[in-house]
């Protein structure tokens, strides 16, 4: 976290600088002094050894980090031992000096969904929110953006982000293990903002969609993906409690109400560049995980239907510009 601040003439932050330098001294507090899961996942962190790839590649469907021949065969048991300790791996493939992290989400599929509809990242300045443990922010890393900001306040995913910088080292990724609505104040700042996976567990959507807005410069490129119901008829399912469940999943939007949040939150050219139903190709259960996956979510006689009767989850990817 403290690297940003570092670089807070090169980035433009001077600004904000004194609201991110108190957040940093809080989370800074928080981290030495973890308590739970954070300072079970920050041991584990603690006693990996920081090994040097001989190679890293960003571009392909896996993160590649390294080679089986850069570790002995001694630091490859531990390390694969200490990566599991950091399960569930959601977010991924990674392929770590030879580990395969097989990972519940095939991620590079949503990825090639999307890339071809974006402007390009390099020299931007990008926000990725719920950036787990910073799958995409390496792919996005791949097109030397100026920084990647990602925000994730789940212990496991922001460890995992932590144990693959380790070894990737990059200075120009950067996280923070905070929510959106803890990140400080930075209106018309940045290029590019990615918000895929989180808007349906926000109670007031247009509420965050706003506040992405105001922190978007004029033109700046908004990337969202989220479960929607595939119809054009103006409606927004509400779950009684769970969907798929999740209990934390609040307003399931259909294509038009989708829309005209955006145009509320003051989005302009707003245009689905793509529909998907989540398939078992794209999430399934494997050793990386310890918990259930899309499989158990839905109706073992209707895989069009969640375990509670809902449609099945459909995603849809929005591009919009900030006005």
């Amino acid at each position: 976290m403290e690297k940003l601040l570092q670089n807070k003439n090169k980035l433009g932050i001077d600004h904000c600088y004194n609201d991110f330098k108190r957040v940093i001294k809080e989370k800074r507090e928080f981290l030495d002094h973890a308590k739970g899961n954070f300072l079970k996942f920050k041991k584990i962190l603690e006693d990996t050894v920081n090994h040097k790839p001989s190679s890293i590649d960003l571009k392909g469907q896996a993160i590649i980090i390294g080679d089986k021949s850069d570790i002995s065969s001694k630091e490859y048991d531990v390390l694969s031992t200490q990566l599991e300790q950091l399960c569930p791996w959601r977010k991924g493939p990674f392929n770590v000096f030879g580990i395969n992290i097989d990972s519940e989400w095939q991620s590079w599929m949503k990825w090639e969904r999307l890339e071809n509809h974006i402007g390009n990242l390099e020299n931007r300045r990008i926000l990725d929110i719920g950036s787990s443990n910073g799958y995409y922010m390496f792919k996005m890393a791949a097109s030397n953006p100026l920084m990647v900001l990602g925000v994730e306040p789940q212990s496991s995913f922001y460890y995992q982000y932590l144990a693959m910088q380790k070894f990737l080292n990059l200075d120009n990724v950067f996280c923070f293990p905070i929510p959106h609505d803890e990140l400080p104040r930075m209106e018309r700042y940045f290029d590019t903002v990615f918000c895929m996976g989180v808007l349906y567990h926000r109670k007031s959507p247009i509420d965050m969609l706003k506040s992405i807005h105001d922190s978007m410069r004029s033109g700046g490129e908004l990337v969202l993906e989220n479960l929607v119901i595939d119809s054009k008829r103006n409606f927004c399912l509400f779950p009684k409690n769970r969907y798929a469940k999740m209990r934390n999943t609040f307003f399931i939007p259909d294509l038009l109400v989708m829309e005209s949040w955006l145009l509320r939150a003051g989005f302009t050219n707003i245009r689905c560049v793509d529909v998907t139903k989540t398939g078992f190709e794209e999430q399934r259960k494997t050793r990386w995980i310890h918990t259930e996956t899309l499989k158990d979510f839905l109706d073992p006689d209707d895989f069009g239907k969640t375990i509670e009767g809902y449609p099945a989850p459909v995603r849809a990817i929005f591009i919009a510009n900030a006005g």
